[in-house]
């Protein structure tokens, strides 16, 4: 079985994407977590460029991995000057990192009109830093930036680069898609064209096994992944890319999805089926880390990669998965959801039903009339599909299962604001638990930071496990904007304890009102699970 070697640039390509930014600690941490998942090379970033990423070196040196090698990455030596007297260069060195990975320029472009230097001057950088790094006993990973379109415009010079750099110890030749404008067809004639010129008698001559072939690419055609996979295809055995596909502009090939290909659709070696299952916790881990929202349509790993709405797919893969999924989500650490929605069936229902360990039938309500009521209630802006928790909730109220933690008997909300300083609120909220009144009262940044903040105080006293719930994300969309601030609005709440997250939803005309009910049917939802009660 061929095996592909993996090498993540998540800590140095990935925070080149808009928003994304680790601190030295955080890099650390995403570093462990790659090596936990058979990551083979773990590119750290650029020590030269900034003192984060040489503070990042610094604590790198005292870690210790099981299955990655760390890699420092720089830039060939400047124009004009010795390696050895180069100071990007030295850093590198000063890393004690095993592998270095060293881009150089291919295009002619880049070489006469950004560099101004000539094309011999190029060829020299590229072959005396290499030979500069392995003299210092550095595994060697030679980027070829702009190779593509490098070689598109002048065949003969990129082919020399690589030459040059193979000539002089490289490692790897990793063929880069910079610009992320090729296709999927050119990667495949492109590599094998490569791969002939290199070893043809009359060309450069070298044996077939000196030349290892990696591919780097981005994704701005959206066809990062695609472009990766027909590398492989074509004979590349390492493949560079990102968790999530972070990176500038448009991001780089995938990991999460470059993965599962390689190993479930390809039968290529690369990482393990018991690593595997554990990619949508690194996805979530780096989401996590990068305050990024995860992407629910992202493949394979996304909350809505095996998420099914329509009537006709439930009932058909209640009866067999595979009519409606290409692989079994636990492979890759998901989950199967069944949405209900007013596309639903009743198979939707049933299926949720079955999974939220609700009884149908109880109160006379059996699947056909809660489908009936949902999509009256879709009518009016609820959304249930993204709401799992206020749809447990609900079928359990429909069929008199549900036993409320808390009755609301009133709350206030005043806010005030002075002449320079923000608005601030003020909630005082009265409940019933278990018989017993509760009044409180709380302050909060606004309306409803007040109400979550006056509530969580008066159940406090109940139910001490709590403190374990947290509320992570908080969204108000405008319904139908044509009737101004009257117009109805819809609240979306996501919470979360130590085991999991769900969503609640509320809609009403008034903003409050609205996200009461998202409000309360989160704390109920959390409720409903075991608890300690004081």
């Amino acid at each position: 079985m061929q095996s592909i070697f993996l090498y993540d640039t998540t800590l140095r390509d990935g925070t080149q994407g808009e928003s994304i930014s680790f601190t030295a600690e955080d890099k650390v941490k995403i570093a462990h977590k790659l090596d936990e998942m058979g990551i083979h090379y773990i590119e750290g970033g650029w020590p030269g460029s900034n003192p984060r990423d040489l503070r990042f070196f610094d604590m790198i040196q005292r870690e210790t991995f099981q299955n990655a090698k760390i890699a420092a990455f720089g830039a060939t030596r400047k124009p004009g000057i010795a390696p050895e007297d180069d100071n990007n260069l030295e850093k590198l060195i000063l890393t004690q990192t095993p592998v270095v990975t060293i881009f150089g320029k291919t295009w002619e472009l880049h070489v006469e009109k950004i560099m101004e230097i000539s094309l011999a001057e190029n060829l020299a950088m590229i072959g005396e830093t290499v030979d500069f790094l392995k003299s210092h006993n550095r595994e060697v990973i030679y980027d070829a930036e702009h190779f593509f379109d490098g070689y598109k415009a002048n065949k003969a010079y990129a082919l020399e680069t690589l030459a040059t750099a193979l000539k002089n110890g490289a490692d790897f030749l990793v063929l880069c898609d910079t610009n992320g404008g090729t296709l999927h067809f050119e990667v495949e004639n492109i590599i094998k064209q490569v791969k002939e010129e290199l070893t043809q008698k009359n060309g450069f001559g070298f044996k077939p096994a000196e030349i290892k072939i990696g591919i780097h690419t981005h994704n701005d055609c959206g066809l990062a992944v695609a472009n990766t996979i027909s590398a492989v295809k074509v004979g590349a055995i390492m493949v560079h890319g990102t968790v999530n596909g972070y990176g500038e502009r448009c991001g780089n090939a995938d990991l999460t999805s470059v993965i599962p290909i390689l190993k479930n659709k390809m039968d290529l070696e690369c990482i393990s089926w018991e690593k595997l299952s554990k990619l949508k916790t690194l996805s979530r881990f780096i989401s996590e880390t990068a305050n990024m929202i995860p992407v629910r349509s992202r493949p394979f790993v996304g909350k809505s990669a095996f998420a099914h709405k329509g009537g006709i797919h439930v009932n058909a893969i209640m009866k067999t998965p595979m009519a409606y999924e290409h692989i079994d989500p636990k492979i890759v650490g998901n989950k199967r959801r069944v949405l209900v929605s007013d596309l639903a069936g009743k198979s939707n229902v049933e299926y949720k039903a079955n999974e939220l360990n609700i009884e149908l039938g109880a109160n006379g309500y059996d699947s056909r009339k809660i489908v009936s009521e949902i999509k009256k209630l879709e009518e009016k802006g609820y959304q249930f599909d993204t709401a799992d928790g206020s749809l447990k909730i609900l079928i359990e109220k429909f069929t008199s299962q549900f036993k409320p933690a808390f009755i609301l008997e009133s709350f206030r909300i005043s806010i005030e604001k002075d002449m320079d300083g923000p608005c601030f609120a003020h909630a005082i909220i009265k409940i019933l638990v278990d018989g017993r009144h509760e009044m409180t009262a709380a302050e909060g940044n606004g309306p409803v930071s007040a109400l979550d903040n006056a509530l969580r105080k008066a159940l406090g006293k109940f139910f001490p496990d709590l403190e374990t719930m947290h509320l992570v994300d908080f969204k108000v969309r405008v319904i139908d904007g044509r009737e101004g601030t009257a117009a109805r609005v819809r609240v979306l709440i996501d919470s979360r304890d130590k085991n999991r997250v769900w969503t609640t939803i509320g809609v009403s005309e008034d903003i409050i009102e609205a996200s009461w009910q998202a409000l309360t049917d989160s704390f109920q939802y959390k409720l409903a699970l075991p608890q300690i009660k004081k």
